[in-house]
């Protein structure tokens, strides 16, 4: 099919993972994604990973999961020559998205102010930790640093285990996904206007307002948030349970569900107890319900009670592992795992990931395995007019 973003040009000058997982989405959607990478060693997520040979070979793990479908050309943005390369190339481009410490481009001489001159329809997203401005703004900002400061470690876990980060890079994910929504929104109105815009993309207020429940019910009530480990604050019971085979997590969030619930699990009188009767009175003694529906999931397993809840109109699901979920055909019979021949430089297979959604039934699956550095650095400098002496020229320099 004719996916999406076709034919939309995206320059991807961004590193590790916020904007090149913004730029991966835009791939899987058709976008031409260019990315722009240092002469010296690229972006750092090219040596991070578990395989340890792959990264030595500057195609890591960590880059090849959301860089696939793009290209990749080097320069030396601090180089005159490198510079106006770029100025060539945004002028020609849609999408230009960054994620360098607020005032590196500024000091490149080549931010928006400069760029939007060149070129007026482009759309410019910047990534950064705290955004362009405030007075956070020039600190550097990892993903766990976003995790601390948002609060977010602070309602992970439970009273004894909190604060407690998630176990992946939550944060630069959401930022990753807030930019991309970004992007796509400015391109839907430049469709209408034929404007660009800049777009100034904060992983800290992306990360705020992807927990969105919790921090409204704070500024309704003054009452902070407190960490509940498994539990749901909004219900009960809602939250994981042991079975007398794994754990098993259940969301009984309505009457009927909870009702449904006591009736499987053969303790119908829970639904009159006056402890339990009402929703709010569940919440009040989350613990003690817990303990009787617990009681009851004893005689069987995660498994089992997954399916006969599920039947009876609970919501159930077993807490898998990584390993455990990417093997269940409700996965692998979606095609969500992508297996990429040969990856350049491995000459063996990539596993990676595509978008959690199919488009009219199509899987948006990259077109091309992830970039050797540098691989169309050439082929972007003939397309720009550039001969093969004039770029030998520029390796020389130290420009590609």
């Amino acid at each position: 099919m004719n996916k999406p973003l076709t034919n939309i040009r995206v320059l991807d000058l961004s590193n590790v993972l916020a904007g090149p997982f913004c730029a991966y989405q835009m791939a899987l959607m058709g976008a031409e994604v260019i990315k722009v990478e240092s002469p010296q060693g690229g972006d750092l997520a090219r040596r991070l990973g578990a395989d340890t040979d792959a990264a030595a070979k500057l195609m890591g793990v960590s880059f090849l999961a959301v860089n696939a479908g793009k290209q990749s050309i080097t320069l030396n943005l601090k180089h005159p020559e490198g510079k106006e390369i770029l100025k060539r190339m945004a002028a020609e481009a849609d999408v230009l998205v960054e994620n360098f410490r607020p005032g590196v481009m500024t000091r490149l001489g080549l931010d928006y102010s400069v760029l939007k001159e060149i070129n007026p329809g482009l759309i410019y997203c910047a990534i950064s930790g705290f955004g362009q401005n405030g007075p956070w703004s020039d600190r550097p900002a990892y993903d766990q640093i976003i995790q601390g400061l948002s609060g977010l470690m602070s309602v992970t876990g439970d009273a004894e285990t909190a604060p407690l980060r998630a176990g992946f890079p939550i944060c630069d994910t959401i930022g990753g996904m807030a930019a991309a929504f970004a992007i796509v929104s400015a391109l839907a109105g430049k469709a209408r206007t034929g404007e660009g815009c800049m777009i100034d993309v904060s992983m800290l207020e992306a990360t705020l307002a992807s927990m969105g429940w919790v921090v409204s019910n704070y500024l309704a009530t003054g009452k902070a948030p407190e960490p509940m480990g498994n539990e749901n604050f909004t219900a009960a019971p809602s939250g994981a349970f042991r079975t007398g085979l794994g754990l098993l997590n259940i969301a009984a969030n309505e009457q009927k569900q909870f009702e449904a619930l006591c009736d499987q699990i053969s303790r119908p009188e829970l639904k009159t107890d006056p402890r339990f009767a009402q929703r709010e009175s569940r919440k009040k003694n989350r613990y003690v319900l817990k303990a009787e529906i617990e009681a009851g999931l004893k005689t069987g397993s995660a498994a089992d009670w997954e399916e006969l809840l599920n039947a009876a109109g609970v919501p159930s699901g077993q807490i898998l592992s990584v390993p455990e979920i990417l093997s269940q055909p409700q996965v692998t019979g979606r095609d969500f795992v992508v297996d990429l021949k040969e990856v350049p430089g491995l000459e063996k297979t990539a596993h990676v990931t595509r978008g959690g959604y199919l488009v009219n039934g199509a899987a948006m699956q990259p077109n091309s395995p992830p970039p050797q550095l540098g691989a169309h650095t050439a082929t972007w400098l003939h397309n720009l007019g550039y001969d093969d002496d004039e770029i030998a020229r520029l390796v020389d320099e130290k420009v590609i």
